[in-house]
């Protein structure tokens, strides 16, 4: 069973447009929603908690619609958005206490353990925290319940490069259990990239490519080459080319490996440059 599922999720507004999502998310697995600013990866999260009213399509979450038994989709998932949530003047411990009395299994020594990793104060008022401090106590809060699915949007945004390692870090020990999954929204492409195993590309609420990361890294790379050399491989191969750019130094571009010609200088190609280059090409 997949932990989520997405079909033909759509939502209007005056100015954007989702425009029939479909993803599936199998358990045990982390997928990573890429997309610029504006691109529905927030919106996409909150018409799957329900926060935003879908125009149609379906979205499951282990198997039962995700508005069928809210209290189930409280209890299996872990929450983080851009914007906590927590009363200003409540402090961590007080968090602690009032957790306990929502969620069914609450665990009290894993919230703790946490916190003293998160090094977060537990006695300051939450409206006196820095953006990171916020951000990882939301994160604390979503994995003290035994959640098994977990919707980050933008998680490690405000963190600095040590605290976002710790944190990937301990997402990837949640999904040490074949049970727990994650869809993790971010524009920090390099933190997906250590952490998927699935990437998803959005657009002006377009999915534009959804596959496993290894697999992509595999199938495109970087062609180096002559503009005579790269109009042959476009002739023969235009549907394999993801962008080109020629310069009077001569032709580059992201494409299949499967179509490049022996003696072609290839290198390897990153998620954030493949997400780039096909944003361009899209524009």
């Amino acid at each position: 069973m997949n932990a989520l599922e997405i079909r033909d999720l759509c939502k209007s507004f005056p100015d954007f447009q989702l425009d029939h999502l479909n993803l599936a998310l199998p358990g045990g697995c982390i997928m990573g929603l890429i997309g610029e600013n504006g691109a529905g990866k927030s919106t996409t999260i909150k018409l799957i908690l329900g926060m935003l009213h879908k125009d149609g399509g379906e979205v499951t979450i282990f198997g039962k619609d995700h508005l069928e038994d809210v209290k189930l989709t409280r209890e299996d998932v872990g929450v983080v958005l851009d914007e906590a949530g927590i009363p200003e003047c409540m402090t961590v411990r007080q968090v602690n206490q009032v957790m306990d009395n929502i969620f069914r299994q609450w665990n009290s020594a894993v919230y703790a353990d946490l916190i003293r990793k998160m090094k977060l104060p537990e006695d300051k008022p939450f409206k006196d925290f820095s953006r990171g401090m916020k951000m990882k106590l939301g994160i604390a809060i979503a994995l003290s319940h035994e959640a098994k699915l977990l919707l980050l949007d933008e998680p490690t945004s405000g963190l600095d490069p040590v605290v976002r390692d710790e944190v990937v870090e301990l997402f990837r020990e949640f999904v040490n259990d074949e049970n727990h999954s994650i869809l993790i929204s971010s524009h920090i492409v390099s933190d997906l990239e250590k952490l998927c195993d699935y990437v998803a590309f959005l657009h002006k609420g377009k999915l534009m490519l959804c596959e496993e990361k290894d697999k992509l890294l595999d199938e495109y790379c970087m062609v180096h080459c002559t503009p005579q050399e790269m109009k042959a491989i476009s002739d023969l191969s235009p549907e394999a080319i993801v962008y080109i750019r020629e310069s009077a130094y001569g032709a580059e571009a992201i494409i299949q490996r499967k179509v490049v010609p022996d003696g072609v200088n290839i290198s390897p190609i990153s998620i954030e440059e493949l997400f780039v280059f096909m944003v361009k090409e899209a524009g």
